[in-house]
């Protein structure tokens, strides 16, 4: 039961992974066909971003009040509608409308499935989980391209995702009298401690939530950052070609992904504390690498080095919520960590590439070496942080 339930919550995340880099791998093709300039990937981008934050600062009530099951479901559900609404557009501005419901289901399924893995079930599934929606991330592009080079339309890519997802809709609504029989399972007859559900405000005065929701907003900057920019770097300042300079970019989420299966089976040895103690340790490494004036081999050494210190953070930050603040606030807080992991992905990427339009490229290991040692320090200071018993 336990387990039937879990291999269809692995399967939701490779779902929530798919779309994800659909955009941006498909935007070429979409612009064209739509007849938009290149910056309007951005307006989309926006949309879906605010859609994904608001519904996860506001995840911790909806769980409250309709489940983690019903909750994943319809969530899974907006996701496919707006997937179809991808693929039929007749043009530009019915996109916006299809990304509003893509960011909005996005939020809830993501804090809802990380704060039910997080209650009831080891911290191993929790860095497999996150791996699972790397495969997702790097699975949608490939759907993309297969359906491309055999001179079909990006619509057919978003299409047959889409229909993925109502598969999976079919199957979560069948499933849904599981959530509740797992959750029995980990309570037994006293039943779940009290939950409630402050504002924002109340949940910022908790004791570590500043530092914890920091370190969620610069672990984004740095893992989003690395990725949209470093290709950039290869070309511009190692004098890479740009195919060369994808395959190393590819290489970096690899690490990522690769990374978090690793960590599944650390986390039998090592508590989750050091796993992010140790993750940010290897990224201040990677950087370092990249701060050497020295050949492109040791920068790309640093750029995988930096994947893999990625992979630990975010999962174990996540299992560690209840610990730290308890689960009668565990999933109010879950939301919020997620809302600023979003911010933190739409903001600070955007803000090194103004950065870099009136200075140089160059400056992105210390934009990264700014984001790891604030990091850095909010965790250490998030360390002592634990619940009342």
């Amino acid at each position: 039961m336990a387990t039937l339930l879990l291999v269809i919550i692995y399967v939701a995340f490779i779902s929530l992974g798919l779309p994800d880099a659909l955009l941006g791998a498909g935007w070429p093709a979409m612009r064209l066909s739509l007849g938009v300039p290149v910056g309007y990937a951005g307006i989309l981008q926006m949309i879906t971003s605010a859609g994904t934050i608001l519904s996860s600062i506001n995840s911790g009530r909806i769980l409250a009040k309709y489940g983690t099951g019903r909750v994943t479901a319809v969530s899974v559900a907006m996701t496919a509608a707006a997937l179809f609404g991808f693929a039929c557009i007749p043009s530009f501005w019915w996109l916006i409308l299809a990304a509003i419901p893509l960011g909005l289901g996005a939020g809830s399924v993501d804090s809802g499935l990380n704060a039910f893995v997080a209650e009831h079930y080891e911290s191993r599934h929790m860095s497999w989980l996150h791996s699972f929606w790397g495969i997702g991330a790097l699975s949608g592009p490939l759907v993309l391209s297969f359906f491309l080079a055999r001179g079909a339309s990006w619509r057919s890519g978003y299409l047959s995702i889409a229909i993925f997802q109502c598969v999976l809709v079919a199957v979560l609504f069948i499933a849904l009298p599981l959530w509740a029989k797992v959750h029995a399972r980990t309570y037994g007859d006293e039943g779940a401690p009290a939950v409630v559900h402050p504002g924002l405000p109340e949940i910022l005065k908790i004791r570590g939530v500043k530092f914890a929701v920091v370190t969620f907003l610069f672990y984004c900057g740095i893992e989003a950052s690395t990725g949209l920019w470093s290709g950039s770097y290869l070309v511009q300042i190692k004098g890479l070609e740009p195919s060369a300079a994808a395959r190393w970019v590819s290489a970096f989420y690899a690490s990522i992904t690769a990374g978090r299966i690793l960590t599944g089976f650390v986390t039998f040895k090592i508590r989750n504390a050091d796993l992010i103690r140790w993750g940010a340790v290897l990224i201040l490494a990677g950087v370092g690498l990249m701060l050497i004036p020295a050949p492109f081999a040791v920068t790309v050494a640093g750029i995988i080095l930096t994947g893999l210190g990625c992979a630990p953070i975010f999962p174990c930050m996540l299992h560690e919520t209840p610990v730290r603040f308890g689960s009668k606030y565990a999933k109010s807080i879950m939301g919020v960590q997620m809302a600023f992991a979003y911010i933190g992905t739409t903001l600070l990427p955007p803000l090194f590439g103004m950065v870099s339009s009136f200075t140089t490229l160059a400056l992105l290991p210390l934009f990264l070496l700014l984001n790891i040692l604030i990091l850095l320090t909010a965790s250490e200071r998030l360390r002592p942080v634990r619940a009342a018993l």
